[in-house]
């Protein structure tokens, strides 16, 4: 290899480094903001409370439209 081909290669590495160390320090802000807003310390607790979250939004849906039948049933009769 060239030595302009091994600079060329340092930069890109150097670049990746930048990037990961980046990445890495986003993931913490996310982390830490999953944590503070939702109480869950990582993302399969937070997968879990949403999986939770949903069922309960389908129990409430099922109530809300049961509860629509039944005042329909009471004006129209």
């Amino acid at each position: 290899m060239k030595e302009a081909d091994l600079l060329k290669l340092k930069q890109e590495i150097d670049q990746a480094k930048s990037s990961v160390s980046e990445l890495k320090g986003q993931q913490t802000a996310l982390l830490k903001q999953l944590k503070e807003e939702w109480g869950c310390s990582s993302i399969e607790e937070a997968e879990k409370k949403i999986k939770k979250m949903q069922k309960e939004i389908e129990t409430l849906d099922a109530s809300i439209e049961t509860g629509l039948e039944e005042l329909e049933e009471q004006y129209n009769a």
